[in-house]
């Protein structure tokens, strides 16, 4: 393993841009890459948004704001990857594009450069065995808003070295995060225990036993959760809600983590939440 001159995010999402911010911002030189321009200027203008906060908020300078952002360099091109010294993988939670995804990274990069996955509960075995260095695969599960939230969920794949992991929580820790260690298993520990709960929301009010505000102030007020677990769904994404639901009732083969059959409504109709202007609630 070797310094990072180059980090790479693959996938301008919310969640990429979340990491290109933080690693352009602890002096990394990164490159973000998506397939369409229009998904690299939407993560741009988010980073530079988040970044501008921060200085509205006396937490940073314009001259600081505009160092990070000239260390952001953006591509479609997944071949600019090949110097990368360091990959962190976050585009859609599904399987098969993620394995495929690994596969030509594996093909490109060096052998010594590990591969991250921001997975939300994929299996970080399954996708070590699409590449030849499976040893130096793992899981770095940031939490939402990226900038603000402090975890990482460290997992390690079946292979996963020591040496891999080593790096990865050290890494983690210079980014300014604090690194956990869980088992690779479907969801991992958050969205094991979060996903059922918002999954049991969005049952609660498809059975009307409460009112969206209800069910939501009830956990606000009862529970003294931030946010109420269907405006939590809104923000997540219902798509990705739903996708990692799919994951553990497919992975435990446990009816207790069926999805609601209203949140597969909602993402039929393309109510996914903010990113869509509709969810449970209008935005």
């Amino acid at each position: 393993m070797q310094e990072i001159k180059l980090f790479a995010v693959v996938g301008a999402g919310t969640m990429g841009s979340g990491i290109a911010q933080v690693a352009a911002r602890r002096g990394f030189d990164v490159v973000l890459c998506d397939v369409r321009e229009e998904f690299l200027e939407r993560a741009k203008n988010s980073i530079s948004s988040s970044l501008q906060r921060d200085i509205d908020k006396d937490r940073l300078t314009p001259e600081a704001k505009d160092e990070v952002m000239s260390r952001i360099r953006t591509v479609i091109d997944l071949n600019e990857l090949r110097n990368a010294d360091f990959v962190v993988e976050a585009v859609t939670e599904n399987l098969q594009i993620k394995r495929e995804l690994f596969s030509n990274l594996d093909s490109m990069l060096r052998p010594d450069v590990i591969l991250a996955t921001n997975t939300s509960s994929i299996s970080i075995t399954k996708l070590a065995a699409a590449t030849a260095r499976p040893d130096r695969v793992i899981g770095m599960h940031f939490m939402n808003p990226v900038p603000v939230m402090k975890l990482v969920e460290i997992i390690r794949g079946l292979a996963t070295s020591d040496e891999t992991f080593d790096f990865v929580k050290k890494l983690s820790e210079n980014l300014g995060k604090i690194p956990i260690e869980v088992k690779d298993a479907p969801g991992f520990v958050s969205n094991r225990v979060l996903m059922p709960m918002i999954n049991e929301a969005i049952f609660a009010l498809y059975e009307g036993v409460g009112t969206v505000e209800a069910i939501d102030e009830i956990m606000k007020l009862g529970m003294r959760h931030p946010m109420g677990p269907l405006q939590l769904a809104d923000f997540i994404g219902l798509d990705v809600c739903l996708a990692i639901m799919n994951v553990l009732y497919e992975g435990f083969n446990d009816p207790k983590y069926r999805p609601c059959p209203l949140l597969k409504k909602y993402v039929d109709a393309g109510w996914l939440g903010c990113k869509s202007g509709k969810g449970f609630y209008n935005y």
